[in-house]
């Protein structure tokens, strides 16, 4: 039976996208392809993992890791998820545990739960082999940084993600450059201009700073010329004090 590293388990409120105040449960898995320069998020993989010794205390119990599939599956299904909207399977890149995922989401999806993927969108064949399990994907489009830039694994991933619900999110600060927000918006418009999109203000950290509210408005405006449904949401779990 394989097994499945993962860093927590907890039950708590989400915070970013169209989903903003519905109750989750957060599957958070380790590791990640990338290095975002705003991440706020331990990716290592850690020799226990966290779950939370009630759902929604804030308080956890630590236990091994990592966790045998069917082991995972008979905790998750102790949850009560007649007050929970869905699971939500985070990361770090949850993509990266594609061959365990293929093995874990089937049972989970016998059980009526429902799936939510938040991923940074860049590994399309990854998607592909557990895209029957999922209902929602939460897609990062990442602005070029580093001298790295994601652009034909993003169109890729998103042509995909259309077979499912699916909003994509870009994080933006005081310096993002207008002409990285104009691909931005040429790719999810050449896509399908309905694509819900999600302006998601940096909330500030290494010196990456939150935009001007002219900035955002601005771009707002920008994107709304070609994407009908664009919208600012900040990281409300933040300042709700959420996890």
């Amino acid at each position: 039976m394989l097994k499945l590293p993962v860093t927590e388990i907890f039950s708590s409120i989400q915070g970013e996208g169209p989903y903003v105040g519905v109750r989750q449960i957060f599957l958070r898995l380790p590791n990640c392809n990338l290095k975002c320069p705003y991440c706020d998020t331990a990716t290592a993989l850690p020799e226990q993992l966290r779950i939370e010794s009630t759902p929604g205390s804030g308080i956890f119990n630590k236990i091994r890791n990592p966790m045998l599939i069917d082991e995972l599956i008979e905790l998750l299904q102790a949850y009560d998820f007649s007050v929970h909207h869905s699971l939500s399977i985070t990361g770090g890149e949850p993509l990266l545990w594609d061959n365990e995922l293929r093995a874990f989401l089937p049972f989970l999806k016998e059980k009526g739960i429902k799936i939510y993927l938040e991923t940074n969108g860049t590994l399309p064949e990854q998607l592909l082999r557990v895209l029957p399990w999922i209902d929602i994907i939460s897609m990062d489009i990442k602005l070029p940084f580093n001298g790295q830039t994601f652009w034909d694994a993003h169109e890729a991933f998103l042509r995909i993600s259309l077979q499912k619900e699916v909003f994509v999110k870009i994080v933006v600060h005081e310096e993002t450059d207008q002409q990285e927000l104009r691909n931005a918006r040429d790719l999810i418009a050449g896509v399908d201009p309905l694509i819900q999109t999600i302006l998601q203000p940096v909330t500030t950290t290494r010196g990456i700073n939150t935009p001007k509210p002219s900035q955002l408005i601005e771009w707002q405006r920008f994107f709304l010329s070609k994407l009908k449904n664009t919208r600012v949401i900040p990281q409300t779990h933040v300042f709700m004090g959420q996890l």
